[in-house]
């Protein structure tokens, strides 16, 4: 029998299917399994076209899954974002666990439950839909469907979560209506269901939620760890869109033809089952049955007991129907359905099973968890006859629970819990096989009265005959379960492992876990496992290795091109132009000097504040007091000149053309340091902007009033009055009042100069005539916002040079003074990188040996800072030594002898684990952490911990978004507090040592004298520039920008809850919409009057208003608006906020189309430059290339109809002179004597200069056919610029794309690529740059505009932050804008009113991080300090600061690793490293398969694969070269593809996709090597299961229902059914309700579905490699092959076409995996003296082949 009929038999019969709804394990094709041969073809009526769509639609999906990008769903925070579960694809998921025994309720509501706790922990706002038409697809699946009806209406009575269930398909208008208003960034659904009907199911879902442009994240693929769940997610792309578009009709014809064929099918289904009672009888009978129950049990009941009673009484009768109807219906007409059965049981043996089961809800009733957790479990199944009635039973169940509404007073808190098929099992089993062989047990006196209570009702309940009573239990002899040799799971104690730590003895252990060790079980000494702790036995190969020799770095590995103390003249050369370059690409950051450091010999005073008192000057302070004095005359007298010079052609452009003459005014006023000079200006300015007004004013009515000459007006009194009060004049005073007079503040005129002169001189006619009509506070709040000046300090401090630092500045400046460390939470582009550079500059003073580590997260702005650095410092160092170093992976450049060194967190971690570098960390001074919120991130975040808890030195930390920044505070001084200790305790062992070098002495001594432990908190929140927001929209086919006000993001409900979010500010202008909305929604506002701009206190008599007097009155609209919430004036809060929100529809076209108008708008609205943040590198290319084929039609369009000819022609003519020139030249040469027309060859250069320059001109860009600025750069600097790209990859298009003043900017880039658009778009030359998220952390990149163009998962809180933070430059621009584009209004919402995300820690170690802190701590050069760094690391945890229960579970964990280590023979039990660590070490960033690769090579399995072509030869084969890069492959660079992807149908043209399986004798070995590493990690599980929290473990995890309760004593059955405790320690109770025990933990990808919840770890910590990985459905996740396949066709084209992997990513991955083969290569080297060892060499052949294929690329 085939192997899909097999599993449809047994699928028939409805209790004993396990397996059967995984028919992918079986290696089945078909997947209608479980379907009766005879409706197996469900579509067999529908018409074929129908078919044939459907397969299509199946196609097009297939070839989008491999796209799908694997990451967290959830990224770094995700109160951002809300999405959708779909309900069916969650319990598909949740069915599909491998640990579940189907029909085991509780334990399936667990898994539900744990899984969707899961998310709401990690932040997740969620709705669950459950689609009515879904229920088609478990038409035969009816156990399911009554499954389905519990679960929804368990989520909905029993949780909070939101579960939608009205809406009848995913094509109808009203889920279409609900999508829009609430904007879901993503929905997760399954991609296969138990059926094609179900598939088909979601198939409809995902192609409409794509064209709704909801991104789809498959179910089955899910991953989760302690902050975040990664996932596939499939994006909603344009051709997504376009196919459901252009098949819209076909979908809902063929979606609509589904549904009718699956109603006849449900007919079919029904028919044999219940004959003449239809779907609508049965919802009546249902009804009845429900009716009548609730006339015996009027109080009311619990769930469990009335569904119990009442599908028992259903089913009973409508069985005994069924068998009057077979008997009535001639043997020639029973159906096919029917023919499957042998027999069906008698309407007596049906009893039997009733009473059954009414004992097993008996035991539900009143048998605690604790309990039946340890139930023995049947793994009998049910014998063929029952699968008739169990099939009715459930049907009824589900019409039952339909219906149950119309109970009253039923108490449905265990739904979770209606039944429990291995308990009905168990009970079964005793009566049909040892009550019969005379074992007779009582039932007890609880559970005897609940069953004889439920029978008794299901006896009145059921009119139609009589039924048995309800003793004996069994009236009939059928066996139903089938007979088994074992029925009984035992469990195999011999595979659960053994108990026992092997003891390790070192002062580092006992010191950090010498508290617990006391508690765990040792091993003896003659134990087994310890005697067989030999070293490797090493086979002949490996005689000649040195395993324990250290070896080279990832700082040896980097690629260094020039050795840093060399004095060879080509090194020499190629370090000046690198340092030439960093000076121009630092140029381009900053326009700073140079400042020139010299090393101080004394050590510089604290500073302090000038004293008051005046001190006696000497005769030197005085002569150099007259010079300055002098001096400052000079330079004043030279200011008056040059202004002399300028003020009549500035006049006269002001004359002109006023805002062109403004802007030359401003820049002179920049330039110019004389105070009185600069009030001169200002008064012109003034003079010429009342005469531009008055004639605006005659010449224009007062509707098209241009005000911002008005505005221009005020701007020049601001300054006057606020800066140069003391050079004014009465006939100044005179004459402002007469400026603010003409604009119509006659108070503030009064205020100003009260002279009666004005009034007749300025009649009220006139007055009226040149008013602004309105007040001053509102026309400088409403029009002046931008200019409105800040406070500040206008005191200098002497250690800033460059500006006059604001207070909160002065606060670091001290923090770096006194060496403290700092957390410094500052908006983008604040000013808090300048502490930074102060830090350096005081370093570098200190002496010529101490250094400043600058930790970055990317290199991007590694290069970045350390370009700032080289361009801002320099100081005459001795030779080889340098300022600035650099150290990233893949380069460095002076790391090492520099007093800067510029790193990424992983590499300063190599250098601080390093045992021999330790000399160099002792020079570290400072450690500035820059965007420190990294801690957080999702990767890499760890090591940040790392390195915050091991260094010693001070340190800075800097972010912009921190939300919790007490806490991390707190964390780091608990830290240093510890250093503290940590170093009196060194000092004291140090001053007791003797014949101690007195110098070494002296220098560890000044360090702790100088070093400060305080860790300071400077927080500071307020953004120098205002920043607006915009929605881009289409009006009458125009882009247009929509004011978005940020109040309009919010409810009343949020501002009720959470108040309003600490960094939202309103700019001026905002503040007035806010008061308007206000005053005009509630007429009659007490406070109205009170708040108006004009009457507000803050605001009374005030001539200047400024940008902290508009907070106050924003902080006081804030307080009131927030009181009418509070005070019962909801209706009007809720019509404010939403008359704030912009009433626009956004852009739903394509994005792409329509971005080049967008920056056309922002062209002419002066709102460039313009950075657009896109999350998908194609996109990004795509909509940079958009703007400049807009920009070339543009051109096109313009250009004269014969200039393509012209330039043709002059094309060829120059040719021609070109040819004539060489022909010249030629004979001239050969010719010796002097040619008789020397003036011929001076004719051809004239000609050939005149055509290339009517070439030129006829090619010229025209100006408003580009974005660039051609003045913003000279041309040496452009040229050089772009000589740096001329070879690179991408160099010609990104030169092409910046003529036109365009740039894009990607990871894919390489350094010099990414260095032209950074460089060119600082400088002005570029003003529109489309970016992915390279450019959002720290990159300085600052602009006018920012525009956030497509919708994504990285767009989250933070990322918004930090994105919208480039907006608005400090001291260029006065305002930022945010414009969004094609982002659903909601999200937009969510995104301004979100917190940015808490800091919380990651799992902090991992075994190979254990063992290079053990190497550091026996190998370091100094024991004491290695010893304080490594203890460091292990006790101060993030994730476990005040968690004590955390931080005992982080010891066991460390003592795992301890055994995992001295077992794998790279740690002996002294904890000394031995073996291969330092190999396995060396390759830490690939844990699990470093060790795994390691086991490989001791093993010898690398030695017999790597043979060469002949004995004695050093070549390998290209087959040997394949196989050890196929199990290369399988360990680094692994990449999974989904599934489903495995059923495809496509071609591929140049790669094989799926790798193969790893060799039989590798995948042997690496099997051995997972299960000897999971039986250690399970008896660490068993020990640090005494850590859960048993109270918890009995409540489902999100509804809390509590499962605890008294035991049942009394009851002999129950103590023999529940008599298996052993082997149930680390498991959940609800686990073992399946028959799971212990053992189980062993299994391959259970551990986490499994484990107690409550202990803080998962199975993501144990350090396995599985060679197949399955997703939660149970099919096999093939790895991706394409490192095999570029090794084989070297094509990053066939790459992107057959991997589905774009070709930026794939060149990333192929470049790792690289980097990874070449430090594997030279690490095999150093260890192996024998120059020809197979091994060595085939990985050095395999390496240089991989490098020349990758270099062709």
């Amino acid at each position: 029998m085939p192997d899909w009929e097999v599993v449809a038999q047994r699928f028939l019969n409805p209790l004993s299917y396990k397996e059967l709804v995984r028919p992918w394990q079986l290696g089945c094709k078909c997947s209608w399994i479980g379907i009766p041969v005879d409706v197996r073809n469900e579509g067999g009526q529908m018409k074929e076209k129908y078919k044939m769509f459907l397969e299509e639609m199946s196609q097009f999906i297939m070839e989008e899954i491999p796209k799908a990008e694997y990451s967290s769903i959830f990224n770094d925070f995700v109160e951002s974002e809300f999405f959708l579960i779909d309900g069916d694809s969650l319990i598909i998921t949740c069915l599909c666990e491998k640990s579940l025994s189907l029909g085991q309720n509780l334990h399936f509501f667990y898994l539900v439950e744990r899984y969707l706790m899961d998310l709401a922990s990690k932040g997740g706002q969620f709705v669950i839909v459950f689609f009515k038409d879904a229920e088609y697809a478990y038409t035969n699946f009816p156990e399911l469907l009554s499954l389905r009806s519990a679960l929804i209406l368990h989520l909905q009575q029993n949780t909070t979560i939101n579960v939608q269930t009205k809406y009848s398909g995913c094509l109808s208008q009203e889920w279409k209506c609900f999508l829009e208003e609430t904007c879901p960034y993503f929905l997760i659904v399954a991609d296969e269901g138990l059926n094609d009907s179900q598939t088909n199911f979601f198939n409809f879902l995902i192609l409409h939620s794509w064209a709704m442009k909801i991104q789809v994240v498959l179910s089955s693929e899910q991953v989760s760890d302690v902050l975040r769940l990664y996932a596939y997610l499939i994006a909603s792309m344009v051709r997504n869109q376009l196919f459901f578009m252009k098949n819209e009709k076909k979908i809902k014809y063929t979606y609509t033809a589904l549904i009718k064929q699956l109603e006849q099918n449900r007919v079919s289904a029904l028919s044999p089952l219940f004959k003449n009672f239809t779907w609508t009888d049965m919802m009546e009978e249902a009804c009845e049955m429900i009716y009548l129950l609730e006339q015996l049990w009027p109080e009311g009941s619990d769930i469990r007991r009335v569904l119990c009673v009442t599908s028992c009484s259903l089913s009973l009768r409508m069985y005994h129907h069924f068998l009057v109807n077979r008997k009535k219906t001639a043997s020639g007409q029973v159906t096919k359905f029917l023919q499957v059965n042998s027999k069906p049981l008698s309407l007596q043996e049906v009893e039997d099973l009733c009473r059954l089961h009414c004992l097993s809800v008996a035991f539900l009733l009143h048998l605690p968890l604790s309990q039946r957790a340890g139930a023995r479990f049947i793994t009998s199944h049910w014998i063929q006859d029952t699968q008739t009635f169990f099939k009715m039973k459930r049907w009824c169940e589900y019409f039952i629970l339909n219906n149950i509404s119309n109970f009253e007073n039923l108490n449905l808190t265990h739904l979770p819990d209606l039944s429990d098929e291995p308990l009905l099992k168990n009970i079964t089993f005793y009566y049909e096989k040892e009550h019969v062989q005379g074992l007779h047990l009582n039932l007890g006196n609880v559970i005897e009265k609940e069953y004889e209570h439920l029978w008794n009702t299901v006896s009145n309940l059921v009119k139609d005959f009589e039924v048995g009573k309800p003793f004996p239990m069994r009236t009939t002899k059928v066996c139903f379960l089938k007979k088994k040799r074992s029925p009984i799971k035992e469990i195999s104690k011999g595979m659960v492992p053994n108990l026992g730590f092997i003891p390790v003895s070192c002062k580092l252990v006992d010191e950090f876990v010498g508290d617990i060790l006391k508690d765990l079980p040792f091993l003896k000494s003659d134990d087994p496992m310890v005697t067989s702790l030999v070293k490797h036995k090493e086979f002949d190969e490996l005689m000649h290795w040195h395993s324990h020799k250290l070896l080279k770095d990832d700082y040896d590995c980097a690629r260094c091109d020039a050795d840093d103390y060399s004095r060879d003249p080509y090194v020499l050369k190629s370090k000046q132009k690198f340092h030439t370059f960093q000076r121009l690409y630092g140029n381009s950051l900053e326009s700073v000097s140079s400042k020139l450091i010299v090393t101080q010999t004394v050590k510089p005073k604290k500073f302090n504040a000038p004293k008051n008192k005046k001190t006696h000057e000497t005769k030197a302070e005085i002569i150099a007091r007259e010079n300055k004095k002098r001096l400052l005359a000079k330079e004043e007298q030279k200011e008056e000149q040059k202004w002399n010079s300028l003020s009549v052609p500035i006049e006269q452009e002001m004359k002109d053309n006023l805002n062109s003459g403004i802007k030359k005014l401003e820049d002179f006023l920049k330039s110019c340091k004389s105070n009185s000079v600069k009030f001169h200006a200002e008064m012109v300015g003034l003079t010429s902007c009342l005469k531009a007004w008055k004639e605006h004013c005659r010449d224009v009515d007062k509707v098209s009033r241009d005000l911002s000459i008005a505005v221009q007006m005020m701007k020049r009194i601001h300054s006057l009055m606020d800066k140069y009060p003391e050079l004014l004049q009465e006939a100044d005073y005179q004459f402002i009042a007469k400026c603010l007079k003409y604009l119509g503040f006659d108070e503030l005129a009064s205020a100003v100069h009260s002279t009666q002169v004005l009034e007749e001189e300025l009649k009220k006619q006139k007055k009226r005539r040149y008013s602004v009509d309105m007040g001053p506070v509102r026309f400088q709040l409403q029009c002046m916002g931008p200019y409105l000046i800040r406070d500040e300090r206008k005191d200098p401090d002497p250690r800033v040079q460059d500006f006059i630092p604001d207070t909160w500045q002065r606060e670091l400046l001290d923090v770096v003074d006194n060496n403290e460390s700092a957390v410094i939470v500052a908006p983008t582009s604040s000013g808090k990188t300048y502490a930074s550079y102060y830090c350096m500059e005081k370093v570098m003073k200190e002496s010529d040996d101490g250094v400043v580590v600058y930790v970055a997260p990317t290199k991007a702005l590694v290069n970045q800072v350390a370009a700032t650095v080289e361009n801002r410092f320099s100081k005459n160092l001795p030779s080889g030594e340098a300022i600035c170093g650099i150290f990233t992976r893949e380069y460095r450049h002076d790391a090492l002898n520099s007093q800067v060194l510029v790193t990424v967190p992983a590499c300063l971690e190599i250098l601080l684990l390093s045992p021999h570098r330790q000399k160099w960390v002792k020079k570290i001074r400072y450690v500035i952490f820059d965007e420190v919120h990294c801690l957080g991130g999702e990767i890499g975040a760890e090591v940040w911990e790392h390195l915050l808890v091991m260094i010693r030195c001070p340190f800075l930390a800097l972010s912009a978004t921190i939300s919790n920044p007490a806490h991390l505070t707190e964390w780091l001084q608990s830290v240093k507090s510890y250093w503290k200790q940590m170093d009196n305790i060194i000092a004291r062992n140090i001053s007791s040592k003797k014949k101690i070098d007195s110098r070494d002495n002296f220098c560890k001594n000044y360090l702790q004298m100088t070093q400060s432990y305080k860790v300071r908190l400077v927080v500071y929140g307020e953004r120098y520039n205002d920043l607006e927001k915009y929605v881009c929209s289409l009006k009458d086919n125009e882009v247009d920008f929509d004011h978005f006000h940020p109040y309009g993001a919010l409810t009343t409900d949020h501002i009720e809850k959470l108040g309003f979010p600490s960094d939202l500010t309103l700019s001026p202008r905002e503040s007035i919409q806010l008061y308007d909305a206000m005053a005009q929604v509630w007429e009659t506002w007490p406070r109205a009057q009170e708040l108006c701009p004009e009457k507000f206190t803050h605001f009374k008599n005030k001539i200047v208003i400024k940008k902290l007097d508009a907070r106050k009155y924003e902080e006081n609209l804030k307080a009131e608006l927030a009181n009418w919430i509070k005070n019962g004036n909801l209706k009007e809060a809720k019509i404010v906020l939403q008359s704030l929100r912009p009433n626009t529809l956004g852009i739903s076209e394509n994005t792409v189309g329509i971005f080049p108008h967008v920056i056309e708008k922002l062209r002419k609205l002066g709102k460039l430059p313009a950075l657009c943040f896109i999350f998908n590198i194609h996109t990004v290319e795509e909509m940079a290339f958009s703007v400049k084929t807009f920009l070339e039609q543009k051109q096109e369009r313009k250009r004269p109809l014969k200039a393509d000819k012209e330039a043709h022609v002059m094309e060829n003519k120059l040719r021609k002179v070109k040819k004539s020139m060489e022909k010249q030249k030629i004979i001239e040469e050969k010719s010796q004597k002097k040619p008789r027309k020397m003036d011929q060859s001076l004719i051809h250069e004239a000609e050939h200069d005149s055509l290339l320059k009517c070439l030129e001109k006829n090619q010229e860009i025209p100006q408003d056919c580009t974005y660039a600025d051609q003045k913003a750069v000279d041309t040496e600097t452009l040229q050089a610029v772009f000589h740096r790209v001329k070879f690179q990859q991408r160099g010609e298009e990104l030169m092409a794309l910046a003529h036109r003043g365009i740039g894009y900017h990607h990871r894919c880039l390489s350094a010099r690529e990414k260095y032209l658009v950074e460089v060119l778009f600082r400088k002005g030359f570029i003003r529109v740059v489309t970016a992915t998220g390279t450019l959002a952390l720290g990159i300085n990149m600052p602009c006018k505009s920012v525009i956030f163009a497509q919708n994504s998962v990285y767009l989250d809180a933070l990322n918004y932050r930090q994105m919208s933070g480039r907006a608005g430059r400090r001291g260029q621009d006065l305002l930022g804008e945010v414009y969004f584009l094609n982002i659903p209004l909601p999200k937009i919402e969510k995104l301004i009113k979100s917190n940015v995300p808490e800091l919380r820690g990651q799992f902090p170690v991992s075994v190979t991080l254990i063992l290079r802190l053990m190497l550091l701590a026996s190998k370091g050069d100094d024991s004491e300090d290695a010893h304080a760094k490594v203890l460091s690391v292990l006790k101060h945890s993030l994730l476990s600061f005040k968690q004590p229960r955390l931080v005992e579970m982080l010891k066991l964990y460390f003592i795992f690793s301890l055994q995992l280590l001295v077992k794998e023979g790279f740690l002996d039990r002294e904890g000394n490293p031995m073996g291969f660590a330092g190999l396995v070490s060396h390759l830490y960033y690939h844990e699990p398969s470093n060790i795994v690769f390691v086991s490989f090579l001791v093993g010898g399995l690398f030695h017999k694969l790597c043979q060469p072509t002949r004995k004695g030869s050093k070549h390998f084969s290209q087959d040997v070269m394949e196989k050890l890069l196929l199990v290369l492959a399988h360990l680094f660079g692994r990449r999974y593809i989904p599934a489903k992807f495995l059923n495809t149908t496509a071609k591929f043209h140049q790669s094989k996709v799926f790798l193969d399986d790893l060799p039989e004798d590798f995948n042997a070995a690496l099997l051995e090597y997972n299960m000897n590493v999971t039986k250690d990690f399970v008896s660490f599980l068993l020990i640090v299961s005494k850590l859960a929290d048993m109270k918890q473990e009995y409540q489902l995890p999100l509804s809390n229902i509590d499962f605890t309760g008294k035991q049942c004593e009394d009851s002999q059955l129950v103590s023999h059914l529940m008599n298996c405790k052993e082997g149930r320690k680390a498991i959940s109770p609800f686990v073992c309700l399946s028959g799971n025990t212990d053992a189980d933990l062993l299994e391959p990808h259970t551990i986490n579905q499994v484990i107690l919840h409550t202990i803080g770890i998962n199975g993501n910590q144990i350090p396995v490699l599985w060679s197949q990985r399955f997703d939660r459905q149970g099919r096999k996740m093939p790895l991706n092959a394409y490192i095999l396949d570029f090794y084989k066709h070297g094509s990053l084209k066939g790459l992107a076409q057959d991997n589905r992997i774009h070709g930026g990513d794939a060149y990333l991955l192929l470049k790792d995996f690289l980097l990874t083969l070449k430090a594997i290569s030279v690490s095999l080297r150093e260890l192996c003296e024998n120059e020809d060892d197979n091994v060595v060499l085939a990985f050095e052949q395999l390496s240089e082949t991989f490098t020349e294929k990758f270099k062709k690329v």
